[in-house]
């Protein structure tokens, strides 16, 4: 049997199909669970930037507590970072290869996150007894780090090594006895969450790396707005 069809069944058909379509479109956005990132323990990393009593360690790692000094002679410490996200990672201000790179990264990552108040850069000279407060600020005023977001850190060389070691996972076995000349550190920016936990990792000297970043960041902060 033929039914004939008027322009006005047309319109209620179309009317009903566009309904349709957007009902699903919109159950699938409301339903779709939030994107999250993963959180790293040291039994999941690179065995060999994770000191060996550490290495089956598959839940509940957190950045160990530190203190140590920036830039203007500040102490930059655990509460300094509490309820912030930052990104952690180690140079030295005479380093004469990724080092460079690694700077003008940081300094792109500080400009676009300026106005993020919750987001902090905490980078760790690995050659302290060299870095002193006013080579770190002369460094800090060479790459324009911006007061209070980009912290320049030295401090107790012990202290830092084990954050490297034990917290960051930042340093190669192959190095890290304080030696300039064998220290072998990774060129990567680690993001850390509020709960002091590490989300992700990144090569802090690819422009393409640090956009997936900036992007992380954006899915981490969305973890703790309002539900």
């Amino acid at each position: 049997m033929k039914i004939n069809l008027t322009s006005t069944d047309y319109m209620r058909i179309g009317i009903l199909v566009l309904v349709f379509v957007v009902g699903i479109t919109g159950s699938y956005y409301i339903l779709k669970p939030k994107e999250r990132l993963p959180i790293y323990n040291p039994s999941e990393l690179d065995r060999r930037l994770v000191e060996e009593d550490l290495r089956e360690v598959g839940i509940d790692h957190k950045v160990l507590p530190f203190g140590l000094i920036n830039q203007f002679g500040d102490s930059v410490n655990t509460e300094t970072v509490q309820s912030k996200i930052y990104v952690a990672d180690f140079f030295f201000t005479v380093c004469p290869d990724i080092c460079k790179d690694m700077a003008v990264q940081k300094r792109r990552l500080q400009e676009v996150m300026k106005d993020e108040e919750d987001f902090l850069i905490l980078s760790h000279s690995v050659t302290p007894e060299m870095d002193s407060v006013p080579v770190l600020k002369a460094y800090a005023d060479l790459h324009e780090a911006i007061p209070g977001k980009w912290h320049i850190l030295t401090g107790d060389k012990p202290q830092i090594y084990n954050l490297a070691r034990r917290s960051y996972f930042a340093i190669f076995d192959q190095g890290g006895n304080g030696d300039e000349a064998d220290f072998i550190h990774t060129e990567n920016f680690v993001l850390v969450d509020k709960l002091k936990r590490i989300r992700g990792y990144y090569d802090g000297t690819s422009e393409a790396d640090v956009d997936r970043l900036i992007s992380d960041y954006q899915i981490l902060k969305a973890e703790y707005e309002p539900k």
